[in-house]
């Protein structure tokens, strides 16, 4: 009997520890790793000054010169806050992701939040701030302007799946400051306010009417700041996926909420750029067609933050 009892102990024993491994299973997203760059070498205009500077993007090892406007390459997910931009016929570039080694020997996607300039005597004059950021999706190059920088952008990529977490490694510096810079690209200001690094993951059920406008169901979110600096790497970091309406849970803040205003942007089938307009909450039951991922330096917006805000991050997955 005592024989039969430790041998159906060992049995749930053996049960429960399968059933961990299964809720573990982490699933790496492609490049995610960031061990494979393209590095783009690229001239910028002679009236800037003519130097060759140097624009990173998440894909298989590759190097492109010259100034060639980039699309994703060898299957990568990845875009970036990094691009090349010809305004009035001038190649300026704007780098604030780069790769950066790690204690392991590889490479990982470290953001920065810095000022851009780009002036011509008697022509342009534009100072912008950027905080460095990676996405799923692609940015449209070359850019022609800073205007609405969010409609640059084709956020987001086909997903069907409905994972549990984010996983993650990361690291941070995080300014402590009360005050922001303000630069929208005549000069900057100081504002009131706190900027803090950002990682979000929005699953959405995305449908295009007649008319060509995108709409979606909000079915999934996973949102989180990083207020502070960190003393070194966190491993393993587990951002929670929330299914369905979550308006009335503890940890809901507002900007969790759907997007109002300044939305994200999708290509619809007519090759047009369109905000994503996101109707309303979906539930666990709802398939979603897109994820939107991003990693930032900074959480207020385009053009605000803290200078010197920096995130690190690598190793990135869903856990299923």
């Amino acid at each position: 009997m005592k024989d039969m009892k430790r041998f159906f102990i060992l049995l749930l024993l053996v049960g429960m520890s399968v059933i961990n491994v299964k809720a573990q299973k982490i699933e790496p997203i492609r490049f995610g790793d960031f061990d494979q760059w393209v590095v783009r070498e690229i001239k910028e205009s002679s009236l800037l000054g003519g130097k060759t500077t140097y624009v990173y993007a998440v894909a298989p090892s590759d190097s492109i010169k010259g100034a060639v406007p980039y699309t994703n390459a060898g299957g990568s997910l990845w875009g970036s806050s990094n691009v090349m931009a010809r305004i009035m016929g001038i190649v300026k570039t704007s780098t604030t992701v780069f790769p950066e080694k790690t204690p392991e020997g590889g490479f990982c996607a470290r953001m920065d939040t810095k000022l851009e300039t780009c002036k011509v005597l008697g022509m342009i004059n534009i100072t912008v701030l950027a905080s460095g950021s990676i996405f799923l999706g692609y940015a449209l190059e070359p850019i022609h302007s800073a205007n609405n920088p969010y409609s640059k952008i084709n956020m987001g990529v086909p997903f069907t799946k409905k994972p549990k977490a984010l996983r993650y490694d990361y690291k941070a510096i995080v300014s402590q400051d009360t005050l922001l810079t303000k630069a929208t690209g005549c000069g900057s200001s100081l504002i009131p306010g706190r900027d803090m690094a950002e990682v979000y993951v929005y699953l959405q059920k995305r449908w295009e009417n007649a008319d060509g406008s995108i709409h979606a169901k909000r079915i999934a979110t996973s949102r989180e700041r990083i207020a502070n600096s960190t003393n070194g790497w966190v491993r393993a970091h587990r951002a929670e996926i929330h299914y369905g309406d979550i308006r009335s849970k503890s940890f809901y803040h507002s900007y969790m909420g759907l997007m109002k205003g300044n939305s994200f942007y999708a290509m619809n089938s007519k090759g047009k750029m369109v905000p994503i307009v996101e109707e309303g909450w979906g539930n666990e039951n709802d398939t979603p067609t897109h994820v939107v991922m991003m990693f930032s330096s900074g959480c207020i917006g385009a053009y605000v933050g803290a200078l010197g805000n920096s995130l690190w991050v690598d190793n990135v997955g869903f856990e299923y």
